[in-house]
């Protein structure tokens, strides 16, 4: 398989499940798609204006997910565990068709969804890959919660930093170097609340499907689930997940640095809104095999990117 091609799903995989935040059965079928044609949602329960695209200026809701919008009010809701998934596998076009309004939470994770589309494959196309090189630093800052993007040679870090007083997440910190880094702990790891904050979560109506099957809820200095955590920076790693699948509403693989501190949906993407303001902020950059030095070609990480 060509390292540095467009890819899309061998054959269609199916999921069903409860919406995190909805309370609503829901079922997605990802289907193979032609090469640029990047990630297209399908409310397969509306006959019209259903076509919603993963693109950070369509994303209309960070409250404790990100929710993506078209024109005509249409959305779907809780993308970023399954956009994670398609940028970790290296799957650039997918038609995810859903007859509901938000993704199905599954485990909290996105070890669900790596494990099925990969036991059926990927199918490589002639066409090459684009990647977004950041030109220029960007930061955005809320309070005391920040986010920034640099320049980086050849690789994607994400530098992220959780604060909490609970003494069971703490202050939480994890580097990773996305194409090149074993990623497994981070798609593994589920999204997490406090117990404390349950109750003001579903008065704002949230969280209806939320149970400790799709979640870890902290309580004091208890992890409630009886499974306990799958690792020891589970908290921090799913932040880091989030960020990943929200990087990916700019359309394209980054080579970038970016460091976070206490943030979420909201940060990331109002720094990709900032980034993309200003075209000298930013190169898409189109690599082909024939045009890289061999020395590139033989990497890990360009291995990884695609």
């Amino acid at each position: 398989m060509s390292l540095l091609n467009q890819k899309t799903i061998k054959e269609a995989v199916s999921f069903t499940g409860i919406g995190l935040h909805s309370g609503k059965q829901v079922k997605i079928c990802i289907k193979p798609s032609d090469p640029d044609t990047g990630i297209v949602f399908k409310r397969v329960d509306l006959k019209e204006n259903n076509l919603i695209y993963p693109n950070f200026t369509n994303v209309s809701n960070t409250a404790l997910n990100t929710t993506i919008s078209n024109n005509t009010g249409v959305s779907v809701s809780t993308i970023e565990h399954l956009m994670g998934a398609l940028f970790g596998i290296g799957i650039d076009n997918v038609l995810v068709e859903i007859d509901n309004e938000e993704v199905p939470i599954l485990d909290g994770s996105a070890k669900q969804f790596i494990e099925k589309i990969l036991s059926v494959g990927l199918i490589c196309s002639d066409k090459p890959i684009k990647i977004i090189k950041i030109n220029k630093k960007i930061e955005f800052k809320n309070k005391d919660k920040f986010i920034s993007i640099e320049p980086s040679k050849l690789s994607l870090d994400i530098d992220f930093q959780l604060k909490y007083q609970n003494k069971i997440i703490g202050d939480q910190r994890n580097k990773i170097n996305v194409y090149e880094d074993d990623l497994t702990e981070i798609f593994n790891s589920r999204t997490f609340c406090l117990y404390e904050d349950i109750e003001a979560i579903k008065k704002n109506g949230l969280a209806k499907g939320g149970s400790l099957d799709n979640a870890v809820v902290v309580k004091g200095e208890d992890v409630l689930n009886t499974d306990g955590l799958r690792n020891s920076k589970e908290f921090v790693n799913h932040k880091i997940l989030d960020c990943i699948g929200d990087l990916f509403t700019s359309g394209y693989r980054m080579i970038a640095s970016i460091k976070c501190s206490q943030g979420g949906h909201y940060l990331t993407n109002n720094l990709l809104r900032e980034v993309f303001a200003n075209k000298d902020n930013f190169s898409i950059i189109e690599i082909q095999e024939r045009t890289l030095p061999h020395t590139l070609i033989n990497r890990t990480l360009l291995r990884s990117i695609a």
